[in-house]
């Protein structure tokens, strides 16, 4: 939120616009830093370092993709970094290029850390800052929990949520300064630390502060094109994704710490790769035995046929993202071609009618942190300039909307018995909405936060 948004940025002008405004506001030699692009806003081209460099010239610029899978880098910024014609790509990741092998300037994945090393570390104050400025923002949309999956990407360190919780949560706790109840993932190369952490202080640190458990990738994401499918992407042939993680390592991590009793998180947005973790879930299951664990796939996004009907089999948690839909609604026929997209997109209901947990979250920054707009598009489906829905097979109703983004995503994190429904003995977390119809509510989903109550103090406005 302190940093160059670029997001609903349709056009290439306003993009460089942008950068050109932060880069005039900022000391020669400082790192611009910002994200939140996406380029099939202004028609899909990629951006490049051509782009920017002649207005960023003493400025190394680092621009974020909206999905966190992609970067842009200046020129600058590549040179620092070292990254040139000669360098491979690393493991998980890709270097654009130019026809004559020189790097674009756009990094995809696990290259994105060719660079990240180089940009300058935010300070702890500022940190600090960042979680009360992005707590009181949550506030206004009637937001009372979060569950934190950490500032961890494939590739990059796995020591950046611990120094989080250390610097910014602990700290904020201890001095009476939290705001919004949370519930911290790790890495799950780092499961045994967050083990002898949980065995010490126990999973509740104290009235707003939660261990979760550990977060992984198996791919990345449709828009930047590296999300897994047993197909290949129309706009980009023999491209198939990518594996972020090797399959065996995740295998191992994911054994060792369902084996100690932790619960695990995976991102999967392919076919594919949805397909390898329902698999590798099984087989962890089979061989560390019975037990209420509640394995989670981040975004379940695109689903091969039957793949729905496993989770709710294998009592595995599908955490979706209504709002991504809004994103993806017009791009995704052009990657995938129109049957594919129909076929296996956002399968909201038909996870539903397997029996799946279906807990409803943001993936804020990626899309707007915003309840009730995400109930909205899980009921309505309907894109932006689209009048009519998407796959409307696949919405859902307004009650199970509802129970997804409330009690079922409490139960999805273990918190259930905290909090997600207004009954004695739990939290009083609550919202007063602008709406005196329940009816009214439930047909049209449009309604705003008055006001927003933690533990039955009222924290906004």
């Amino acid at each position: 939120m302190a940093q160059v948004g670029l997001r609903g940025v349709s056009q290439k002008d306003e993009f460089c616009k942008m950068v050109k405004d932060a880069v005039q506001n900022a000391k020669e030699g400082s790192w611009i830093l910002g994200g939140g692009w996406n380029n099939d806003f202004w028609g899909g081209e990629l951006p490049s370092a051509s782009w920017i460099d002649e207005i960023s010239p003493h400025n190394p610029v680092w621009l974020v993709r909206m999905d966190g899978h992609m970067a842009l880098a200046n020129s600058l910024a590549v040179k620092i970094a070292g990254v040139t014609s000669l360098t491979e790509d690393p493991v998980g990741g890709t270097i654009m290029r130019m026809p004559s092998g020189e790097p674009t300037g756009l990094l995809i994945d696990a290259a994105m850390e060719l660079v990240t090393p180089w940009v300058k570390e935010i300070s702890v104050d500022e940190r600090r800052e960042a979680l009360f400025r992005a707590s009181k923002y949550a506030l206004t949309r009637g937001v009372t929990t979060v569950i934190d999956l950490g500032r961890y990407f494939p590739g990059t360190t796995d020591e950046l949520s611990w120094k989080d919780f250390q610097d910014v949560y602990l700290y904020a706790d201890s001095s009476k300064k939290m705001m919004i109840r949370t519930c911290l993932f790790f890495p799950i190369t780092t499961w045994s630390r967050l083990l002898d952490l949980k065995l010490q202080k126990g999973s509740v640190l104290s009235e707003w502060l939660y261990l979760g458990g550990v977060k992984a990738f198996i791919d990345g994401s449709l828009g930047s094109n590296s999300a897994l499918f047993y197909e290949e992407y129309i706009d980009t042939p023999n491209n198939y994704g990518l594996e972020v993680m090797d399959p065996e390592k995740l295998s191992n991590f994911t054994m060792a710490a369902d084996k100690s009793g932790l619960q695990v998180a995976i991102h999967a947005i392919g076919d594919k790769a949805n397909d390898m973790i329902l698999d590798m879930y099984e087989s962890v299951a089979a061989a560390n035995g019975d037990r209420d664990r509640r394995f989670r796939i981040e975004h379940a996004q695109h689903l091969a046929p039957g793949s729905a009907n496993r989770f709710g089999q294998l009592h595995i948690v599908a955490s979706v993202q209504p709002d991504h839909l809004l994103d993806d609604a017009d791009s995704v026929a052009k990657k995938l071609g129109s049957e594919r997209a129909v076929k296996e997109s956002y399968l909201f209901q038909s996870l539903l009618n397997g029996n799946a947990l279906l807990a409803l979250g943001s993936d804020w920054p990626v899309a707007d942190i915003n309840p009730l707009h995400s109930i909205r598009t899980a009921v309505k489906r309907i894109p932006p300039k689209w009048d009519h829905a998407w796959i409307p097979s696949e919405r859902i109703s307004f009650t199970d909307a509802l129970i997804a983004q409330t009690i079922s995503a409490a139960r999805a994190a273990f918190l259930d018995h905290h909090l997600g429904s207004l009954s004695p003995g739990k939290l009083a977390d609550f919202v007063i909405l602008s709406t005196n119809s329940w009816d009214e509510f439930s047909k049209e989903v449009s309604a705003s936060v008055l006001a927003t109550y933690v533990g039955g103090n009222q924290l906004y406005p």
